[in-house]
């Protein structure tokens, strides 16, 4: 006969649930959006002399922009595109 698996369990383990998941997605979302403004705003403060003012304007446009997508004035893929035929950049 076969070995039983005698791989030990803690009783106490119970398996993620759907809401852990979410929670888990969500938090990891917004470490990664907080490493990038981050980065951003060191480039501006570093590379562009951007003092504390014009940092404090570029966040509150950017409030203002990311509320105009919540409520469906322009889309993501909008802002897309015009930065991709106005300034050539493309974000993929």
């Amino acid at each position: 006969m076969g070995k039983k698996n005698s791989k030990k369990v803690n009783p106490r383990r119970r398996p993620a649930t759907e809401a852990d998941v979410k929670r888990a997605k969500q938090s990891a979302q917004e470490k990664a959006v907080n490493i990038a403004w981050a980065i951003f705003f060191t480039v501006l403060r570093d590379k562009e002399n951007a003092d504390a003012e014009i940092l404090r304007r570029v966040w509150d446009e950017v409030n203002d922009l990311s509320d105009s997508v919540s409520q469906g004035y322009v889309s993501v893929s909008d802002l897309m595109r015009t930065l991709a035929e106005e300034a050539g950049i493309v974000l993929e």
